[in-house]
């Protein structure tokens, strides 16, 4: 009988957990956005359109667009968890994104036709609060480690 055991090469790293995490809850996110009830006005949804009506847990607006925006980035999320430099870029970069889209929701109207994707106040809120948590994993999750040096 033979028995495994785990070797280091194959145990995560803090930031590439966090990128699995983001992913995994971005994953989720795209499915529950495409199931009715957890989605209310799930029959007023539009595929991209600041007129969908729909609304993801009662309070985040979003359309099949929306949806599928959400499945790419947790595919991401997750494919990129495999490697730590991936999972940083991940981190990084995902949060600048959601930064941008943050700016994009503050300066486009809710009404305007520029806004496709569609976006709420619930949203920017969340894409702000996204884009500052996943910048913080990416850096604050592979800053260099120091050790004391003895006297």
């Amino acid at each position: 009988m033979t028995t495994h055991a785990r070797t280091s090469s194959t145990t995560r790293t803090p930031v590439q957990q966090a990128a699995l995490l983001v992913g995994a809850v971005f994953l989720l996110v795209g499915i529950l956005g495409f199931i009715p009830g957890i989605t209310t006005d799930y029959d007023t949804m539009k595929f991209a359109s600041h007129d969908s009506g729909a609304q993801l847990l009662g309070i985040f607006q979003v359309s099949i667009l929306h949806n599928l925006v959400h499945l790419a980035f947790g595919v991401a999320g997750v494919a990129m968890a495999r490697t730590a430099s991936g999972a940083r870029t991940y981190l990084l970069a995902g949060g600048a994104v959601y930064l941008l889209l943050w700016l994009y929701g503050l300066f486009v109207g809710h009404d305007s036709a520029a806004n496709f994707v569609p976006l709420d106040t619930a949203d920017n809120r969340l894409h702000f609060v996204l884009g500052i948590g996943m910048i913080c994993l990416g850096a604050l999750l592979t800053r260099p480690r120091t050790t004391a040096v003895p006297r």
